[in-house]
C-alpha cells in the first residue's frame, strides 16, 4: 500500500478533486505521442461507414505516433465498460458515436470521473433534459443541407425525364428516433415542396432500423397503400434505406426508367451503380468518413497533447455522386478501396 502511494499519490490526490478515481496510469507524464492512446468507440462496427472511419482514425494515428483502440459499443453497457477500460490502460481520451444519444450524461460523467477527454461524432449526445449538450464537442453532418442537397437534385432528374409531378410519388422510408437523420429526409421534403412538389403525394412510413430489409418493410406499406402510382421518387436517411426501398419497387415489377432514388452514405450504393443494368438507384450523396474519422482523431491528439480544445461543433457537407463520377468522387474522398 504504501509503494502504490509512493508511485501514484498525485495521481490520486488530483482524481479526488474531480470526484473520479484515475489509475496508476494516468500519472504517466505525456513527453512524446507515443504517450498518448486514445479510443475511437463506434455503435455499429459491423457497417461500412464505421470501418470506414476506423481506418482513417488509423491513419492519423500512423501519421502522429499515438496508439489507438478500436472498440464496438452497440449498447450502454458494453460502451461504459469500454469507457472502464480504457481508464485501466491508461487512455486520455476518446471518440464515440454512441448506440443511443441518452447515454450522452452518463458518457461524459464517466469521462470527467476518469479526467478523460471525450469527443462525440456522428450522434450529438442529449442531455437529461431532451435537449443536445453543446458542451461536449461534436463532428457531425450538416443533415438538413445533405437533405436539402438530395431534394435538389431528384427534382432536377423529374424534370430531365419530362415527369409531372401530379403522377409522381415519393416513397420515404423514415427513422425520426435520431435527429440527425430526421434532419435528412425532412430537409429533402422541405425542398421538393419548395420547389413544386405535390404534398399529398409524399408518402412517409416508419422503419424499425436503419437496414435493407426494415426499408423493404416500410416500402411495402406504401405501396400497397398506393398501388395506382406508376412513377416514384425515393429518399430516405441513408444508402441501405433507399435500397430497400428500391428492391420493394423492382419486386412489384418497376424497372429502372420510373424509379428515382438518392442514397446517403459512404459507398454503399456503389455495389449499385457497378451492376451492369441500371437499377432505380440513381445517385448518393456521399460523407466523408475521412473528415469523421481521421479529423476527429486528429482534433482529440492535439487536445490531449498542446491543450487545443476542438470546436464544440463541426457539420460536414456531401458531395452528389452517380454512375458518371462515382470513382472520381470516391478518389476524391479517400476511398479508393471500395472502387
Amino acid at each position: 500500500m504504501k509503494i502504490r502511494t509512493i508511485l501514484c499519490g498525485t495521481a490520486l490526490a488530483a482524481a479526488v478533486l474531480v470526484g473520479g478515481i484515475a489509475s496508476c496510469a494516468k500519472a504517466k507524464k505525456i513527453t512524446t505521442a507515443a504517450d498518448v492512446k486514445i479510443g475511437f468507440l463506434v455503435k455499429q462496427p459491423e457497417e461500412q461507414w464505421f470501418q470506414n472511419e476506423w481506418t482513417f482514425a488509423q491513419q492519423c494515428a500512423d501519421q502522429y505516433g499515438f496508439k489507438l483502440q478500436k472498440i464496438g459499443v452497440p449498447d450502454g453497457e458494453k460502451l461504459l465498460s469500454a469507457i472502464d477500460n480504457l481508464n485501466a490502460q491508461g487512455a486520455q481520451g476518446f471518440v464515440v458515436c454512441v448506440p443511443d444519444i441518452k447515454l450522452g450524461p452518463a458518457v461524459a460523467k464517466k469521462a470527467a470521473e476518469y479526467s478523460m477527454k471525450v469527443f462525440a461524432v456522428d450522434d450529438q449526445f442529449m442531455g437529461s433534459d431532451g435537449s443536445l449538450m453543446s458542451d461536449v464537442p461534436y463532428m457531425g453532418l450538416s443533415a438538413r443541407n445533405i437533405g436539402k442537397q438530395v431534394g435538389s437534385e431528384i427534382w432536377a432528374e423529374m424534370q430531365k425525364r419530362g415527369w409531372k409531378t401530379e403522377d409522381v410519388g415519393a416513397c420515404v422510408p423514415t427513422y425520426d428516433v435520431l435527429n440527425t437523420v430526421k434532419e435528412r429526409t425532412d430537409g429533402a421534403t422541405d425542398t421538393l415542396l419548395a420547389l413544386g412538389f405535390k404534398k399529398e403525394m409524399i408518402f412517409a412510413s416508419a422503419e424499425k432500423a436503419l437496414d435493407i430489409p426494415s426499408a423493404m418493410d416500410a416500402a411495402n406499406v406504401i405501396l400497397t397503400q398506393n398501388p395506382k402510382i406508376k412513377q416514384w421518387i425515393v429518399y430516405s436517411v441513408n444508402d441501405e434505406s433507399v435500397i430497400g426501398a428500391i428492391r420493394a419497387l423492382e419486386g412489384r415489377g418497376f424497372a429502372a426508367e420510373n424509379v428515382i432514388g438518392i442514397g446517403i452514405g459512404a459507398g454503399q450504393g456503389f455495389n449499385e451503380f457497378k451492376k451492369e443494368k441500371p437499377t432505380g438507384y440513381f445517385a448518393c450523396c456521399m460523407i466523408s468518413p475521412k473528415r469523421h474519422g481521421f479529423e476527429t482523431s486528429e482534433l482529440m491528439f492535439k487536445w490531449i497533447m498542446n491543450s487545443q480544445e476542438p470546436p464544440k461543433d463541426t457539420r460536414t457537407a456531401g458531395v452528389m455522386a452517380n454512375r458518371e463520377n462515382y470513382k472520381q468522387v470516391a478518389k476524391d474522398l479517400g476511398l479508393e478501396s471500395l472502387l
